[in-house]
């Protein structure tokens, strides 16, 4: 019984950490908006000095936005800081701010 609580309470753990770390403030660019699905595509800005000099350019990512307004509130070309969280693997922005 108490090896099941310690292995439970360590996927727990590891559960919460997961989702901690996708819902830090990341940085990007919108690449694409598209209103009718409702759906951000934003590529990442790397931080730190990973990679030298090669462009700090991270993964693009397509986001589901929790309310239209947030596709209103920027364009294509934006550099923006957001916060993101997974849902079942799909991405929804919890906040997205113009830079």
């Amino acid at each position: 019984m108490g090896t099941t609580r310690f292995i439970f309470a360590g996927a727990a753990a590891l559960s919460m950490l997961a989702t901690s770390a996708l819902a830090d403030d990341m940085t990007g660019m919108v690449m694409r908006i598209d209103r009718l699905n409702g759906t951000i595509s934003i590529q990442q800005t790397q931080k730190g000095t990973v990679g030298g000099s090669a462009g700090g350019a991270g993964a693009l990512q397509e986001y589901k936005t929790k309310d239209a307004a947030m596709l209103e509130a920027v364009h294509a070309g934006d550099r923006v800081n957001y916060s993101a969280t997974d849902n079942n693997g799909t991405g929804t922005l919890t906040k997205l701010q113009k830079q």
